[in-house]
């Protein structure tokens, strides 16, 4: 069994900062790449940056610049620092993992249950 679980979401003014984190915890060999996604009411999930196991990542046009996605393997966690928040930038954030099951030969897709991130103007 592999959970993954977010946190760090809230309520914020445009121009603030929060940093969200998810930790990947069970029966895990190995974690692959990462990723932060979000959706907004009404609208498809969107991509907002990815992390390679070695580090490389990739952002999405909007938010470069102004979020930073990191990772700690040791902790099996992984965060996005949002800076300079804007009112566009409310959803609820999902991460992902593509993690190698221990005692197992496959890599799985997990998702965790979101949090929510709302930017008032």
């Amino acid at each position: 069994q592999v959970q993954l679980v977010e946190s760090g979401g809230g309520l914020v003014q445009a121009g603030g900062s929060l940093r969200l984190s998810c930790v990947a915890s069970g029966s895990i060999f190995s974690i692959n790449g990462m990723g932060w996604y979000r959706q907004a009411p009404g609208k498809q999930r969107e991509l907002v940056a990815v992390i390679s196991s070695g580090g490389s990542t990739v952002y999405a046009d909007s938010v470069k610049g102004r979020f930073t996605i990191s990772r700690d393997n040791a902790k099996k966690t992984m965060y996005l620092q949002m800076n300079s928040l804007k009112p566009e930038d409310t959803a609820a954030y999902y991460c992902n993992a593509d993690i190698n099951v221990l005692g197992s030969y496959t890599t799985i897709r997990y998702w965790g249950q979101g949090t929510q991130v709302t930017v008032s103007s």
